[in-house]
């Protein structure tokens, strides 16, 4: 946590911040593909504004937010999402060819809760059966990182006075 403290305080923000959560987020439970959606909740959409692959996953453009099982249970509940197997990820994201073509067969969406609210998701995926049950409980750790990588974003794109 203290490297990513000392990002917030330098300069190419949020990047340089992101960039040390991706770290962070390694360190603690290991990640291969590794992205931030933020939420907007008022306009109904997502947008994906980090991305360790950009080539594969954007950070451009916003989405729906859909009514389905995985937003029931991480925006609604505000409870993790874990699926450690290509088949289980396939049940839900309809991108699984090119998640399994990245060597990725599992996934973790951890939701970032501000005031009552899932402002974000840390999106971590990795090789089948990756998220065992002692990494889904470090990723708990993880979760304030994330609200602070969130906040300073928000405080940087509504501009700092």
């Amino acid at each position: 946590m203290t490297d990513l403290i000392k990002a917030m305080a330098s300069t190419n923000q949020p990047m340089t911040t992101f960039k040390a959560l991706e770290a962070l987020v390694d360190k603690t439970i290991g990640v291969k593909l590794f992205t931030l959606m933020e939420v907007d909740n008022e306009r109904g959409v997502a947008r994906r504004n980090y991305s360790n692959m950009p080539d594969a996953y954007a950070t451009s453009g916003e989405k729906p937010i859909s009514d389905d099982a995985w937003t029931q249970q991480v925006q609604g509940r505000q409870e993790t999402f874990v699926a450690n197997s290509i088949e289980e990820i396939a049940a839900v994201f309809p991108d699984h060819a090119l998640i399994q073509s990245l060597g990725c067969e599992s996934c973790m969406n951890l939701p970032i809760v501000v005031n009552g609210n899932v402002i974000g998701t840390l999106n971590c995926l990795h090789d089948a059966g990756h998220f065992t049950p002692e990494r889904v409980a470090a990723a708990e750790s993880l979760k304030q990182a994330g609200a602070l990588a969130f906040l300073l974003d928000d405080f940087m794109t509504k501009g700092a006075n």
